[in-house]
């Protein structure tokens, strides 16, 4: 099975994250292709204020942010590959306690198309 992961996080300072915490990750993320559960992420720019694309009664609107109500930020996603859902949980764990901070992370499977 397939999940998608979405990293949200209270927004961050300018700095980003610091030499330390991105090699960290690069560890995890390193780890995480060679076992085969990660499949790839990415990070959002904290520095996007982002663009909302609406549908609502055939009408398309399009807003740029920042989005002043928005309290969190998108700051990723992964695309995860797990046997079940409490594995896919604690490889979101281990993800977790590496970022550090306060986050979450939102898990979906993924629907996927018969061969």
């Amino acid at each position: 099975m397939r999940y998608i992961s979405l990293f949200t996080h209270e927004a961050r300072t300018a700095a980003g994250p610091t030499q330390e915490e991105i090699a960290t990750m690069g560890k995890l993320i390193e780890e995480g292709k060679k076992a085969g559960w990660l499949i790839v992420t990415e990070g959002v720019a904290g520095s996007s204020p982002g663009t909302r694309v609406h549908a609502s009664g055939g009408k398309i609107s399009v807003v740029d942010g920042p989005f002043a109500e928005a309290k969190e930020v998108i700051g990723g996603y992964a695309i995860l590959r797990a046997n079940s859902k409490d594995e896919v949980i604690e490889l979101t764990k281990k993800f977790l306690k590496v970022v550090g901070g306060n986050g979450t992370c939102e898990l979906h499977e993924l629907y996927e198309m018969p061969a």
